[in-house]
């Protein structure tokens, strides 16, 4: 099995995969694709669940939380859904905070013995990188990448909703072109509230107009139909450059807005989960066949 990491700025998400053979197995809306009898499955979520993923959680990033911390996290989330101790055989990192990956190597040194695949620029090399400086693209972004590649033909463009949303184009040759960074909807509602005293906390749910009748529905608009419309002419003025794109939705916060959006062709929740498993499984053995290094 395949325990995937997908470490971002707020939160992680962490996937285990039954790396066991997949064909004649059909992948449900409930996270099965097979897995371990008696195990509960992952809640429904719209989109496409990857071949083999048993489970996956969501939990918040804490730059502060040791290895042996981030152990025990992950060992009870495993009990939580019933998966008592897997047999892993290597585990596979994505992360945006440097910190994070350093405590993942501890953990995986101390806690479990398992080949670690980290992944980066350099590490993917499935995916050409016409950024000025490939050491600069976010390894999610690149992740991000493979698993669109591996869902659906290019032009892609990938938008992934989270602390920041960012866009992501992948040309019809098959490369990272680069894309567009913005601060995230979560991020920019709480920078408007610190400064504009008169204006409350809300919860992220759409409104019923564009027309807000009042505040609270007011700022609904601006913050779901808003990023929708962001989201929209972002992907429009893209496909200016690159041509017809399939545009693919990720990211904690895209249920929030996907459902708005225009442009937007697939919700993928697990996508970063599923390039994951496709980096390790292609860096499963390293040149003349040696095997993936420990950590």
């Amino acid at each position: 099995m395949l325990l995937a990491l997908d470490v971002g700025n707020t939160q992680t998400v962490v996937g285990l995969f039954d790396l066991a053979p997949t064909r004649g197995k059909t992948a449900t809306a409930d996270g099965a694709g097979g897995g371990r009898p008696g195990a509960r499955r992952a809640p429904a979520i719209e989109g496409h669940v990857p071949p083999g993923l048993l489970q996956s959680w969501r939990v918040t990033t804490v730059a502060a939380r040791t290895a042996d911390e981030l152990a025990l996290l992950v060992r009870d989330l495993l009990a939580l859904a019933g998966l008592g101790d897997p047999d892993l055989s290597a585990i596979a990192v994505s992360s945006s905070v440097p910190v994070v990956t350093s405590t993942v190597r501890e953990m995986v040194r101390r806690w479990f013995p398992v080949p670690l695949v980290v992944a980066s620029a350099a590490s993917i090399t499935t995916v050409p990188v016409a950024y000025e400086n490939p050491a600069e693209v976010g390894p999610d972004r690149l992740v991000d990448a493979v698993g669109a590649l591996d869902l659906c033909a290019p032009p892609i463009l990938v938008v992934d909703l989270g602390t920041a949303t960012t866009f992501n184009v992948i040309s019809a040759a098959g490369e990272y072109l680069g894309g567009a960074i913005v601060p995230g909807i979560a991020i920019s509602m709480e920078a408007l509230f610190e400064h504009a005293s008169a204006l409350r906390r809300i919860e992220l749910t759409a409104p019923a107009s564009p027309i807000g009748r009042s505040t609270t529905e007011a700022l609904r608009s601006g913050a779901v139909l808003g990023y929708a419309s962001l989201v929209d002419g972002m992907c429009a003025r893209m496909k200016d450059e690159v041509g017809e794109a399939t545009v693919i939705a990720t990211g904690g916060l895209a249920p929030v807005v996907v459902g708005h959006c225009r442009q937007v062709d697939r919700h993928e929740p697990w996508l970063t989960l599923h390039g994951l498993r496709l980096v390790y499984e292609r860096q499963a053995t390293g040149p003349a066949g040696a095997p993936v290094a420990r950590p």
